[in-house]
């Protein structure tokens, strides 16, 4: 196999798990690099669990990340169908193979028996597997099973007394006994392949380089590389990425997270902050910077890099890779971002007016720097739609003074004489009135603040009262101290 071919298989059976994510990205980052092909196919298998509307989700996810396949499902490519479903002839013809050179046999054991198999050697302290019982079958006894209206599967007759060793690019050499695995279903009674024979076909046709895939499928290497073995086919290159962990070292759950990457579009995270984040779960770069884009991961990834010990998904590293993605992001996009968040909140009726996307990009200019992700708009901006009713007796006395009205007066008039409003003009604005009025910073600050928003914390004033205006300040005003300017 001279160029690089990577891929990710993932089976339709729901949306795109973060875990799948962190593998298609390893996989492309790679593929990228070394600038080879990456192949997107579809193992849908799970008749019962696979549909097409978990396909198109995927396929979704994978495309919002900034993944894009240059061969597979839609794509096309000269190893099609992409599609585990509508590969079933390819794989009866290897299976075929096996059965006629003796490394695959029919069992016709029934669940039962199966079952009552396991319970055996679970009292004998032993690790349950399938015993070999029909690995010697007449032919007349598999006849009276036929007659008996049994479907059989197909077992891979695991070799005895061999140490199957698997040359891991991230875990360097791994050996497995084969005789710790017991003969294994390749095909189920309903004629459809499991995963650890479809796979290896899968691979093989479509001139697989390199496997990368989690920790979790390591135990399942030792199959797939008896089947390559037995068919005479080239092994691919195998990587097998460290787990996913919670921060209490448990496996990922939703109780450490989000665990599909639809929950993170849906809470308003840049595909670049994920990406970023996800790529360090695993992979360390050269040096001390942590803030990188697609384009500089498809140079700088490389498996020589990617750790053995598992991974932390600590979300306030993700936030705070996130936040740091959304302060180098042009406001135009973020204000795309906002508009829906804004309209669900019910701040904006319209995401097509052009004076309100003008509002929230000024709006989004000033609070960006809080922001860990988009959703979060609707909390921070809400004080640039609307002031809350005046109800803490504190604000309420405040406002109350009789200097009050006079200062107000005086600080508008001043907004007024301004040709812009900006931040710097703001503050002007204020030293001004102080000035005029010989008042001193809490005289003037907390009353506005009051005023305007009806509370006495929020948002720097310098940067709430260019977005709002001068007639809007006046209105505010009036609405929350009845003073008419």
């Amino acid at each position: 196999m001279d160029r690089v071919r990577l891929r990710f298989a993932p089976s339709p059976t729901g949306p795109l798990h973060i875990g799948g994510a962190r593998s298609a990205l390893f996989n492309y980052l790679y593929a990228k690099k070394h600038g080879g092909d990456f192949i997107l196919r579809i193992e849908d298998t799970d008749l019962e669990r696979s549909s097409r509307e978990s396909e198109e989700n995927i396929k979704d996810a994978l495309k919002w990340i900034g993944i894009h396949w240059n061969e597979g499902i839609d794509a096309g490519g000269d190893y099609g169908p992409y599609r585990q479903t509508e590969r079933l002839e390819l794989y009866n013809r290897y299976v075929d193979e096996l059965l006629e050179k003796g490394f695959a046999y029919k069992c016709y054991c029934s669940p039962q028996e199966l079952a009552d198999m396991r319970e055996e050697q679970k009292s004998r302290s032993e690790m349950p597997r399938y015993d070999g019982s029909c690995r010697t079958l007449t032919k007349e006894q598999e006849e009276a099973f036929v007659a008996e209206g049994r479907k059989p599967v197909i077992r891979f007759r695991v070799p005895e007394g061999q140490d199957i060793v698997i040359d891991d690019l991230v875990r360097g050499t791994v050996t497995f006994e084969s005789d710790g695995i017991g003969d294994y279903v390749i095909v189920k009674s309903d004629g459809i392949p499991t995963y650890n024979f479809a796979v290896v076909i899968d691979d093989s046709t479509m001139k697989i380089s390199h496997v990368v895939r989690g920790e979790e499928h390591l135990s399942n290497t030792p199959r797939q590389v008896m089947i390559y073995q037995a068919l005479g086919l080239e092994q691919p290159k195998f990587a097998h990425v460290s787990l996913i962990l919670g921060k209490d070292r448990s496996k990922m759950s939703k109780r450490h997270g989000s665990t599909s990457v639809v929950n993170y579009v849906n809470a308003g995270f840049l595909p670049e902050g994920l990406v970023n984040f996800l790529v360090l779960l695993g992979w360390s770069p050269e040096g001390e910077e942590e803030l990188f884009s697609m384009e500089e991961l498809e140079q700088l990834f490389d498996l020589d890099r990617v750790a053995k010990n598992p991974a932390v998904f600590d979300n306030d590293k993700l936030n705070w890779i996130n936040h740091q993605h959304i302060q180098r992001a042009d406001d135009d996009r973020l204000t795309e971002l906002a508009m829906p968040y804004l309209v669900q909140n019910r701040y904006l009726e319209d995401m097509d007016d052009e004076a309100a996307y003008q509002k929230v990009k000024r709006i989004v200019s000033v609070i960006k720097t809080g922001l860990d992700h988009m959703s979060q708009i609707g909390e921070k901006a809400e004080l640039f739609f609307a002031s809350k009713p005046l109800e803490d007796e504190k604000a309420k006395e405040i406002i109350a003074q009789d200097f009050i009205p006079g200062m107000l007066k005086q600080f508008v008039q001043a907004l007024s004489e301004k040709e812009e409003l900006t931040p710097e003009v703001v503050k002007k604005c204020f030293k001004e009135t102080m000035k005029a009025l010989d008042l001193k910073g809490k005289q003037v600050f907390m009353p506005v603040r009051i005023a305007l928003t009806g509370v006495m914390s929020g948002p720097e004033m310098h940067e709430l009262i260019p977005v709002l205006g001068v007639e809007e300040i006046k209105e505010r005003i009036f609405a929350n101290t009845e003073i008419r300017i």
